[in-house]
């Protein structure tokens, strides 16, 4: 079959609405776009919660939500694509956590969503009705899954675990200085 069914269909929606809502939180903190706080507000926001250096962060973040979402709608890269959703919404369920699960009570259950979201589209693939597919592939390959989905993965820890350990020594630090009161 040389045309497209409703599973084409289906992972274009999915990869449209899910790419369509990376891009527009990328946007905010990238140029501010949407009610958001560009890089200078979300730098400080990314440095208060333990992401440092918080302008770079805030650049990193925004990049991967923006680039992600968009290659995702588009269809092209999509473990790459994915892999970068799912990067930076581990990321920022990381920040959620303390709260809960719940979104209503801002826990990480709307960023963990995005997140699996775009590993699975990176797993399954875009489906026909994509630019991997007109390209014959070229950045859409077998091998991309797992190498992008682990760099990802790695690169992804390592950020985390830092700003855990950011977090601790900041703790720590305000419980001396109450001591010295």
């Amino acid at each position: 079959m040389t045309g497209f069914d409703r599973h084409d269909l289906g992972l274009l929606l999915l990869r449209l609405g899910t790419g369509g809502v990376l891009v527009a939180h990328g946007t905010q903190k990238l140029f501010g776009w949407f009610g958001g706080h560009g890089l200078e507000g979300t730098g400080q926001f990314m440095e208060s919660v333990g992401y440092a250096p918080g302008r770079a962060s805030a650049t990193a973040a925004g990049l991967a939500e923006a680039g992600g979402g968009t290659l995702l709608a588009l269809g092209l890269a999509t473990p790459a694509a994915g892999a970068a959703a799912a990067g930076a919404m581990a990321g920022a369920s990381a920040v959620h956590v303390p709260s809960g699960f719940f979104a209503q009570s801002g826990g990480y259950e709307y960023a963990a969503s995005l997140g699996l979201t775009g590993a699975a589209l990176a797993i399954t693939g875009p489906g026909r009705l994509s630019l991997d597919h007109a390209l014959g592939h070229a950045v859409n390959r077998g091998w991309m899954v797992p190498t992008a989905l682990g760099l990802t993965a790695a690169a992804t820890a390592v950020i985390v675990g830092l700003r855990t350990q950011r977090l601790r020594r900041r703790e720590e630090g305000e419980q001396e200085a109450l001591f010295e009161e």
